[in-house]
Parts: C-alpha cells; structure tokens; sequence
C-alpha cells in the first residue's frame, strides 16, 4: 500500500511514522509512507496556503489551489481514496479501518486554521472521516490514527498472521480481558479455565467475558450485531443479574 499524507507540518510525523509497527511495517514493504507540505504546491511567492474567508468571519480558510495541485501531483492521474481529516466526517470506526486496508493507495489532507474551501470537500476528496466529536488544532492526529489503525491489518505487518482478528470491534465485540505470568500476583490470580488447558472452555470463556464487558461498557454495540442463541441466552442471564 502506499499512503501519501499532505500537512502544513510534516514534521509532526517523523516520530510515529519512524517507530514500532509502523516502521516495521515499511521495513517488510507492506507499505510505503510519504508526508509533504502544503505550502511546497502554494503558487504564491510568500507560500500562503490561507485566506480570510468571503463574507467575513474568524480564522483562516486554505485555499483551494495548493490541495488540488498536491493532489494532482502526488497521483499523476490515479485515482486512489482522497481522504479529508475533519470533525464534520463520518465517524471512524474498526469496519472502515478494515475497508481502507483493501486499498492500494490512500491520500490524506490533514488541515489547520478554520478549515477548508469547500470545493475542496466537494469536487477532490472522497471520504471525510473524525475520529470523534471534538475538535483538534489540526488533522495531523486523527491521520495518524488512522493510518496506524489501517496498516497493522496489511498482510504481514503483525507478527501473527490473525492477531487483529479478535482485537476489540474487529468482531463487534470488545475484546476479553488478558492474563500473564505470574499466575498468583500478590494474591490476584489468573482465572483457572485459563490454566486448563482445556481451549473448548477456554474459547467459551473468552467469549463470554467479551460479552459481558461488551454489555456492561458498550450495549449499543449488541444492538447491531446477530448473536447467537447461546450467547444471547448468556446476555439474558447478565441483564437478570
């Protein structure tokens, strides 16, 4: 996959971009990660990306022309996923990071200041995507999150080929709880199903204690999801308690 990350300051992704997963993730050549500046496509002498907006207000607006220039230039003619970071957007979930990883190619437009011209919006990119309902200072977070999100799910990123696949949401559920060695600390034991060695009981164990943080911190994620008859039976028996 290659990602290519448009920002008014690239440098906020030199660390994250260079550490962990994802710099494994460029060393095995899952993925390929580029970051540019804005204002290297600004046509102005003094490299302004900003305006004040028509009709007055606060705050700066970024122009239309060094987007659709950097964009232009970065694809050459291809049409990967152009996508704005913006607290307007679609909210991000686990299903659209696992949407996103089946792309080749992904664009991201990181702003600052007030926000953007709107024919940014409406006529260059193709998804609008918030990772909440707040606002930052600027895009550059929530693509980080975003790519880091996408690309531990590429082929071979991860250590174990299916080690995402029962991350929380990934099966619309919240992940079980973990345990490690020692199974004794200082009095707080490790459940014993999980010493067994019995993994039909543990399955079962893992699944239900998905359920139950699942209904005691998420419900609403239950109400979009088939359960079976067993596990709705068990969800019954939390609800009676």
């Amino acid at each position: 996959m290659k990602i290519h990350v448009l920002s008014l300051f690239p440098e906020m992704f030199t660390g994250v971009f260079g550490s962990s997963i994802l710099k494994k993730a460029q060393e095995k050549e899952a993925v390929s990660l580029a970051v540019s500046d804005i204002r290297d496509f600004s046509t102005n002498k003094h490299k302004q990306v900003d305006d004040y907006p028509y009709g007055g207000g606060a705050g700066m607006v970024l122009k239309p022309e060094p987007m659709f220039q950097a964009v232009e230039t970065i694809t050459e003619g291809r049409n990967p996923r152009i996508i704005l970071m913006c607290p307007q957007g679609e909210r991000f979930t686990q299903k659209k990071a696992e949407e996103l990883a089946k792309e080749e190619e992904l664009v991201f437009l990181c702003g600052h200041y007030e926000g953007y011209d709107e024919r940014i919006r409406t006529h260059l990119v193709t998804d609008e995507i918030s990772i909440g309902d707040f606002v930052l200072t600027g895009g550059e977070l929530p693509a980080m999150t975003v790519i880091d999100a996408v690309v531990r799910l590429l082929p071979g990123v991860l250590g174990q080929q299916d080690s995402h696949i029962h991350d929380s949401f990934s099966t619309g559920l919240l992940e079980h709880p973990h345990f490690t060695r020692p199974a004794d600390f200082r009095g707080m034991k490790v459940p014993d199903v999980l010493l067994s060695g019995n993994h039909a009981n543990i399955d079962k164990w893992r699944d239900q204690e998905s359920l139950k943080r699942t209904f005691e911190r998420r419900p609403d994620l239950l109400e979009e999801m088939e359960l079976t008859k067993e596990q709705q039976a068990f969800i019954e028996s939390l609800k009676e308690k």
